[in-house]
């Protein structure tokens, strides 16, 4: 970049710094304003979501002079999810906490000894063989002595409680039903991320339309975050390769 480009850029930049300082200064002892509503369907973010949907139900009449619809297994509309793209309340409740403790101790002392005092006579020679003299009974003399220790100790505490709605993207034969819920929350440049999954029955469902963690087959459960933070909470990525590769 030549010089005339280089100082335009440096004027660009302090422009919109002083800008941005003009502003901030002009909303000194004024609330932060609330953006106006917008429709969201032109934000440049916006893509139409696509779940699994039942096909569509054929209108019910109910007979002349009647108030019993056709077909309908119940006078009142039960308003429990039952169907493919219906949504339920999954509550998510655990407190687990478990401390482990574990010990132990090896030694193990070993102590050989090989000699050949007669041999056809042959162990006289044995000084032939080798420079200096030997005896034939203390041919061979080896120990060990090794001691291994180890001590660990292990404490998890977890909490977590909360609620999110899920939706049921598929029912099997049996009438069981399969359910998918994700929730994601964005605190300046931090985001929380919840999955919940799993197979409920139709019967676990109470009455409010929603169904507790224990009654949930194959539950799933994922709760953690992307961002800034969780970025500096990480290892780089060089001493993770490093902690796998090095054997000490």
């Amino acid at each position: 970049m030549n010089g005339p480009g280089r100082v335009g850029l440096v004027v660009g930049l302090l422009l919109l710094g002083a800008c941005n300082t003009i502003d901030r200064l002009s909303e000194v002892g004024k609330p932060p304003p609330l953006g106006p509503i917008e429709n969201p369907t032109e934000s440049p973010n916006y893509r139409p979501v696509t779940i699994p949907m039942p096909p569509p139900e054929e209108p019910r009449s109910a007979g002349a002079n009647s108030l019993w619809r056709e077909g309908a297994r119940g006078f009142f509309r039960d308003q429990r999810a039952r169907r493919v793209g219906d949504l339920l309340t999954v509550s998510v409740t655990v407190d687990d906490e478990a401390t482990l403790s574990n010990e132990s101790s090896r030694s193990r002392d070993n102590e050989d000894n090989l000699g050949i005092p007669n041999f056809f006579g042959l162990q006289s020679k044995l000084d032939k063989i080798f420079p200096n003299a030997v005896d034939p009974s203390a041919l061979v003399s080896a120990s060990s002595d090794m001691i291994n220790q180890g001590r660990g100790n292990v404490r998890r505490q977890e909490t977590i409680d909360f609620n999110i709605a899920a939706t049921i993207v598929q029912v099997l034969p049996n009438g069981n039903m399969v359910i998918n819920g994700k929730q994601e929350i964005r605190v300046n440049f931090e985001v929380r991320e919840i999955v919940v999954a799993g197979i409920v029955r139709p019967e676990d469902i109470t009455p409010g339309n929603s169904i507790s963690q224990e009654k949930i087959a194959e539950l799933r459960v994922a709760y953690g975050g992307r961002g800034q933070i969780t970025d500096v909470q990480q290892p780089r990525y060089g001493a993770q390769v490093l902690d796998i590769i090095l054997p000490y």
